[in-house]
């Protein structure tokens, strides 16, 4: 049998009705009673509703699964959901951190005008060269062909004009609320220590792996603050994964992005 990791969603997957298929998964249900609001009636409000959505959705389509796998990840929001399926968190409080988490983040990024701006097929030298240039973070390493710039809205215009010349990459702005995984996102990230040490953790049945280490989590409660901080590390993730032999990438959540990211990334052999 092919040896599995089971990879989880962040924010970006969010689309209208993601639900619908996921209904019957008791996530929903229990999610909805415990947020007392429903996120799939608000995702055009942004951050604070697209986040716990997909949070729902990714627990709900594993508790409908329930795939086995050697090692889990998240991508950005995404850990919270890995955790929960690797037991590592029980899915209520995992539900409580999502839910503050969404509320400082957009809080955080109304804050200052900010944003974020992917790059594609350009160098990745030349690319993180021009994002230094204009203080600009590095916020995620997708795929071979995919990063992520953050940071102040006049600098992300400054590096969607200076992209093709000097990177020969298209750059395309994002439509989140924020600059994420950069400094700008620290007001968030003190609030959501403060949840994080309120909440029970326990060692997981499975190793899941921190998108700001490409490591196993060691303390959840540091890391996952320290990781909106930090950049997402996907790309590494994926290799880390496939040094391991894994060869089977099973996305729980709505839509494929990250199986999208697995055909760029990993060698086929």
């Amino acid at each position: 049998m092919a040896l599995a990791a089971l990879i989880f969603p962040g924010q970006g997957s969010h689309k209208e009705g993601m639900a619908d298929e996921v209904r019957d998964a008791p996530a929903i249900a229990r999610g909805l009673e415990l947020l007392d609001y429903d996120p799939f009636a608000r995702l055009a409000e942004g951050t604070r509703y697209q986040q716990p959505a997909v949070f729902l959705c990714s627990v709900a389509r594993w508790q409908l699964d329930q795939p086995d796998g050697i090692v889990a990840a998240g991508h950005s929001l995404g850990e919270y959901a890995a955790l929960v399926a690797a037991g590592a968190v029980d899915f209520e409080p995992a539900l409580a951190l999502v839910d503050e988490r969404a509320s400082a983040m957009a809080a955080a990024a109304a804050l200052t005008p900010s944003g974020m701006t992917v790059l594609l097929k350009g160098d990745p030298e030349a690319i993180r060269e021009l994002a230094a240039s204009l203080d600009l973070i590095v916020a995620n390493d997708n795929s071979p062909g995919q990063i992520v710039l953050a940071g102040a809205v006049p600098a992300l215009e400054q590096a969607e004009e200076r992209a093709k010349a000097e990177t020969g990459a298209r750059a395309q702005r994002l439509d989140v609320s924020g600059a994420f995984h950069s400094p700008l996102m620290a007001p968030a990230a003190e609030r959501l220590q403060a949840a994080l040490q309120r909440t029970a953790f326990r060692e997981p049945r499975i190793p899941v792996y921190s998108n700001g280490s490409v490591a196993p989590f060691v303390d959840p409660r540091r890391e996952l603050a320290e990781n909106l901080l930090r950049p997402v590390r996907w790309r590494e993730t994926l290799l880390a994964f496939h040094a391991l032999g894994v060869q089977e990438y099973i996305e729980l959540g709505p839509g494929q992005i990250l199986t999208g990211l697995v055909k760029r990334t990993i060698p086929v052999s």
